[in-house]
């Protein structure tokens, strides 16, 4: 049996178990028994997502759509795998994205290049092409429908140039990607959530990033599902404390000298500074090695992601 967090207006999740418990969600969008999966994860997940579908009482040809947010693979890793499965389902994409589902091998090279080769196929296994009929690339303000409801996709770049969000307007919830953080629940205080901006490579942009955001809050939404991790309440306090973090990130990226010679160390280890102060600031209930060992990824890749952005910077 897959664990399945139930939520209202036929919106659930499941737990991809990418890498660690409660790091990575799918979303589930139910209508009608019709069903639109929102992000994939790795090739691993797949079973995971085929029993929970069967357990909420649905068949594989109910779903429409697989919606990715963006084609890290962490989302989309598992795209191709889980198309082969539903036969009548298209994939849902940014149109920067679309060539890389159609043919994964120059995403799978630079996820190698970020990860180390051993690494990524441990990750990832075989990243599987999608026939190029099958994909869909969406616009900005695309309408889906699925069954009686309409889901809107919206190009909110920050993350990444390729990054959608999806806003499903029957139960007002956006479902975010990366573009609006990642919230573990491992660092909840009393049910009150935290958010951490995600800078990780190659396509980092804060500017962009802050728009989105605010597009995301225009919208006035009752919830956020974020991939990392799940439901989010409260989307206005944490959009306030997601662009005070742009704001730290960037400092602490511009404080960092020109000198490229173990700058990503450097912009790491500030970053770890910041935290260790945010940890105090917040209140997150791990102790402090417990709560570096939960971020460490992040904080490896996001310094990556500012080292890479400032590279950008020197070159425009």
């Amino acid at each position: 049996m897959t664990l399945i967090y139930s939520y209202d207006n036929g919106i659930f999740a499941i737990d991809a178990h990418y890498g660690r418990p409660l790091r990575a969600a799918i979303h589930f969008i139910i209508d009608n028994g019709r069903l639109a999966i929102i992000d994939t994860a790795h090739n691993a997940s797949v079973e995971l997502t085929l029993q929970a579908i069967a357990q909420l009482g649905l068949k594989r040809e109910n779903v429409d759509y697989i919606c990715l947010t963006h084609v890290h693979l962490d989302h989309a890793g598992g795209a191709g795998a889980l198309m082969r499965e539903f036969s009548e389902a298209k994939l849902i994409v940014h149109p920067r994205g679309a060539r890389h589902m159609v043919n994964p091998s120059q995403l799978m090279a630079g996820v190698k290049a970020v990860y180390g080769e051993a690494e990524a196929e441990r990750l990832y296994g075989e990243l599987l092409p999608i026939s190029e009929e099958r994909v869909i690339a969406v616009a900005d303000e695309t309408p889906l429908k699925l069954g009686n409801r309409e889901l809107r996709c919206l190009d909110t770049p920050g993350h990444a140039r390729h990054h959608l969000c999806f806003y499903d307007t029957a139960a007002n919830a956006v479902f975010t990607g990366d573009v609006f953080g990642v919230s573990y629940r491992e660092l909840d205080v009393d049910g009150r959530q935290s958010v951490i901006v995600s800078s990780s490579p190659v396509q980092f942009d804060p500017q962009a990033m802050r728009d989105s955001i605010r597009r995301i809050l225009a919208l006035q939404p009752q919830t956020l599902y974020l991939t990392h991790f799940s439901q989010l309440r409260e989307p206005a306090a944490r959009g306030d404390d997601l662009l005070r973090l742009i704001d730290a990130y960037v400092a602490i990226a511009e404080q960092a000298d020109s000198d490229e010679d173990d700058r990503c160390q450097r912009v790491a280890d500030n970053l770890w500074r910041f935290f260790d102060a945010e940890a105090q600031r917040q209140g997150w209930p791990l102790p402090r090695e417990k709560m570096r060992d939960l971020l460490k990824s992040d904080i490896e890749l996001n310094a990556q992601g500012l080292d890479v952005w400032l590279k950008s910077c020197a070159k425009a």
